[in-house]
């Protein structure tokens, strides 16, 4: 298996891949506008894994100078537990270790249990904490949502 930066002809199979994986997730977030974003900050932070040439799995990292963050985090079904988003954890949290970044960050849905433990697994754990979100764009923003 690669682990490698995100390149551009990834995108069609990135998009795919978090449709099948984050199938809740909420109309905003578009996965081609997601990935357009992020090119354009910290693209070095946008890994993706790779098995005999078909893109597996996804991780997407940020820093803002105080604390990192950790989104789509992604395996395919069908390579699950396979150590791949094992892999790309390790690979964001190197990149955020390398910008000085103390501490990272991310968000799970509640009541996904399993994802949960996978964190948990990892040395992660849950801080009680109130998220709240505030929409800055008018399409598809999430206080309109």
């Amino acid at each position: 298996m690669e682990i490698r930066r995100y390149e551009t002809q990834d995108e069609a199979a990135v998009a795919a891949l978090w449709r099948r994986v984050f199938r809740d997730a909420p109309a905003w977030n578009r996965p081609e506008n997601d990935i357009r974003r992020k090119l354009s900050i910290q693209r070095e932070l946008f890994i993706v894994a790779v098995r005999d040439g078909q893109l597996v799995g996804t991780a997407m990292g940020g820093y803002d100078g105080h604390r990192g963050w950790i989104y789509y985090v992604a395996a395919s079904p069908e390579h699950r537990r396979q150590g791949i988003a094992t892999a790309l954890m390790a690979r964001v949290e190197e990149g955020l270790t390398r910008l000085g970044c103390p501490k990272v960050n991310l968000q799970i849905r509640a009541g996904n249990e399993e994802v949960i433990a996978f964190y948990e697994a990892l040395g992660y754990r849950v801080e009680e904490r109130v998220s709240m979100a505030k929409g800055l764009q008018a399409e598809g923003s999430p206080s309109r949502g």
